[in-house]
């Protein structure tokens, strides 16, 4: 005889000819109005954005409390609260949610990401792959490879030293007194890989960031295609933005690395169009995003 297993949903709660079906402990029946409305509720907190649900496999010293006191504490609360602080490390790391509050506490892929000892282990596309190459085409020589990890605030910092060492200095004798001159301005590089880390989508997926760095041309792939009210027509417009990370935006921004409020692509576009490049391309599809800076002629 066959056996059917049946799993709980995800979307509870699930009907079938217009009615709910529960089963608590031996009792097989219909709904009441109080179970439909906690069935109601887990689906609620299942609709959480992916960056404050808990990491199941994780527990709190998987986070980096060290790294948390030093760096996100002093940038994301005044000193005169900190000083007046007396709760513990759980409550703390709630609060910004990086945790969660229900006891065991989990982290939550955001505290995984911002403030992990290792965020690979369960966030395994977490992390940025740096190619540099001689030519035009992914198939010339390769000039520099690198694998970025780590938790966010050192991720972005040794991204910031990578850009710095590969943009070229010259000097522009088209005006006078003659200036010096990047290749590429570093804010706007900055900015949209900033913007790919960011807006990627860190669930379904071991992608990685992607950042090709060709002779005539720097490529930006971030995994996840447009969210919300931004679509492929409206991609890039001032004033249209939405966060498929809101909180991730939110701790980036208490860190200095992401503007909070949409405007990354017009302070590129700007930067570009100052330093004589030409503008950002962007292709835009339902399984990514990729962004192209093209080097000042």
């Amino acid at each position: 005889m066959a056996v059917v297993v049946v799993q709980p949903s995800d979307d509870p709660p699930v009907r079938f000819k217009g009615r709910v079906c529960v089963r608590v402990g031996p009792r097989r029946a219909y709904a009441t109005a109080e179970e439909e409305r906690r069935l109601s509720e887990k689906r609620r907190a299942r609709d959480l954005p992916y960056d404050v649900r808990p990491i199941p496999a994780a527990n709190l010293n998987d986070l980096d409390f060290d790294l948390f006191r030093r760096t996100y504490l002093p940038s994301s609360v005044s000193n005169e609260i900190l000083e007046q602080n007396d709760r513990s490390i759980q409550q703390q790391l709630a609060s910004v949610r990086f945790s969660t509050l229900e006891l065991p506490a989990k982290p939550t892929a955001l505290g995984i990401l911002v403030i992990g000892k290792d965020p690979m282990q369960f966030l395994p596309g977490a992390y940025v792959q740096f190619l540099r190459l001689e030519g035009t085409d992914l198939t010339d020589p390769i000039k520099d490879q690198r694998v970025i990890d780590g938790p966010l605030p050192d991720l972005l910092r040794i991204l910031d030293e990578i850009f710095e060492s590969h943009i070229s200095i010259s000097l522009d004798m088209t005006v006078s007194p003659a200036i010096q001159r990047p290749d590429y301005p570093m804010v706007a590089v900055q900015q949209l890989a900033g913007n790919a880390v960011l807006h990627r989508t860190y669930e379904g997926t071991y992608a990685p960031v992607r950042i090709y760095w060709f002779s005539d041309r720097v490529e930006i792939l971030s995994p996840g295609g447009p969210f919300g009210q931004v679509n492929r027509d409206n991609f890039g417009r001032p004033g249209v933005t939405d966060y498929r990370n809101p909180h991730l935006a939110e701790a980036l921004r208490n860190l200095g690395y992401v503007q909070r409020f949409g405007v990354g692509i017009q302070l590129a576009r700007r930067e570009l169009q100052r330093n004589g490049n030409p503008p950002p391309e962007f292709v835009v599809n339902d399984s990514h995003v990729l962004a192209t800076l093209r080097r000042r002629p």
